[in-house]
């Protein structure tokens, strides 16, 4: 295999940079025909490395690509989940290169060079890993499992329709374990396995007052400012502590022991790199608490973005008609994200003085989960990350979210495998997103070996 790998690699890494170039936006409609074309591109791709069944199953958004390898009844059967959908490139003038013109350059980071472009990392790249995987083993003979491909174009504006597809096709969809890679390890030298996901729980808030927006001397400090009132209200979001002030927000929230937090500790990031990689000089969070404590088992709250008024050149006196925020919640295991919802949706509007109404629009959440370490298929990856990485990989919990897995389980009743090969320094959904060379092919090679280990630790329980 590893020879195989070596005699490929720029031929992969050159499908990959074709990939990038792609513009799927799923969240812009004026890219609804790259999306399209992207789910071409994957069709065409699990034809190419043998994928007996290949069809894009149309949804009421953007499709979703199948593909399946039937070897036995009798083997094993990986689900291999992906999505070939990327976020929006914005702002463009921070981007060192343009996002859809891949380049490969040399970081501190990544020494062998990384691919600098949008959905490099998040998922393109991590996705079409399984790919290269499945195609070094079948054109080694070596493939044992049952693989299934479903790789969708909606993961990032919340998985709308995936649900849907998923129950409408439960009997094809059957696994003994569901394959991800859309998380990352600490380092080459530090892998990890993703054992633990946050929930989400994603908000809007429109702040509206009077009927028009108003002359600023005229009527400043006559009426309730939209704008005013929103940061008054997002200001209270937290105590001086900075916890939530949310009444009824940690009332599910799981604790985890003094032990177990000081085994994720000694495992943990290095604070100083940490606020070195992203320019800063002190970290902030819930007190009481260590930063990787803070990104991974507690619950947040974010804005993530906030307008009104005037915001172009020069000035404008005016008092805005409405003011708007968007606002994200990470959860943690058993905080319900339809009921965080509500209890936040209840506490702006309690919040909001006389003189604006306030809307509230829930965009898409989901639960967190935890993906238990003892399975035959955490043993087979742990095994894998070993022989490439030369260390055994430790368990850790993440703080982003991947709300379709707790529903992958739901629906299907079957666990989920995070096997990730990013960094967290790579920027997804930031400008100069990139993924280093190194992670790609050595994903690659953990991912095939994962397989026939899988396979064998399946035959030896039966």
């Amino acid at each position: 295999m590893k020879k195989i790998l070596q005699n490929q690699k720029e031929n992969f890494i050159d499908q990959l940079i074709e990939l990038l170039k792609i513009p799927s936006i799923s969240a812009d409609p004026s890219h609804k025909e790259d999306v399209k074309k992207t789910a071409k591109w994957i069709e065409n791709a699990l034809n190419e490395i043998g994928c007996s069944t290949v069809q894009i199953y149309e949804t009421a958004g953007h499709p979703v690509v199948y593909g399946e390898i039937l070897v036995s009844e009798n083997a094993p059967t990986v689900l291999v989940y992906g999505h070939y959908d990327i976020q929006p490139p914005d702002p463009l003038e921070l981007w060192e290169s343009p996002p859809f013109e891949p380049v490969i350059k040399k970081t501190d980071l990544h020494p062998k060079g990384a691919i600098f472009a949008r959905g490099a990392c998040d998922d393109k790249g991590q996705m079409f890993m399984h790919l290269k995987a499945v195609e070094i083993l079948m054109q080694n003979n070596a493939l044992k499992n049952n693989i299934k491909f479903v790789i969708e174009g909606e993961e990032e504006v919340g998985s709308d329709h995936l649900e849907k597809f998923i129950r409408d096709h439960k009997s094809m969809l059957q696994s003994d374990i569901i394959l991800i890679s859309d998380t990352g390890i600490n380092s080459i030298e530090n892998p990890a396995i993703t054992v633990g996901l946050r929930g989400l729980s994603y908000m809007e808030v429109t702040v509206t007052g009077p009927n028009r927006d108003l002359h600023s001397g005229l009527y400043g400090g006559t009426v309730a400012n939209p704008i005013n009132v929103l940061c008054d209200i997002i200001a209270s979001l937290h105590d001086e502590n900075k916890k939530v002030n949310i009444p009824g927000f940690y009332d599910q929230v799981e604790e985890i022991s003094e032990s177990e937090r000081k085994k994720m500790n000694e495992n943990g990031l290095n604070e100083k790199s940490f606020k070195d990689s992203i320019g800063i000089d002190a970290v902030m969070g819930e007190k009481g608490y260590t930063t990787l404590d803070r990104r991974s088992i507690r619950p947040t709250l974010d804005v993530n973005g906030i307008w009104g008024g005037y915001t172009g050149e020069g000035a404008k006196t005016v008092i805005t008609s409405q003011a708007h925020a968007k606002i994200s919640m990470r959860l943690v295991p058993h905080q319900e994200w339809k009921k965080i919802s509500e209890l936040f949706e209840q506490y702006f509007k309690a919040m909001a003085p006389k003189g604006v109404k306030v809307e509230v629009t829930t965009h898409h959440g989901g639960n967190a989960y935890v993906t238990p370490t003892d399975s035959l298929a955490y043993k087979a990856a742990e095994k894998a990350y070993n022989d490439v990485f030369g260390v055994v990989p430790h368990a850790k919990r993440d703080g982003g979210s991947i709300p379709i897995v707790p529903m992958f389980e739901k629906v299907l009743g079957t666990k989920t495998l995070l096997m990730g090969f990013g960094f967290d320094s790579d920027a997804i959904h930031s400008p100069n997103e990139h993924y280093g060379i190194d992670n790609f092919l050595k994903g690659i090679k953990t991912i095939a070996l994962f397989h026939p280990y899988f396979s064998e630790l399946y035959g030896n329980h039966q």
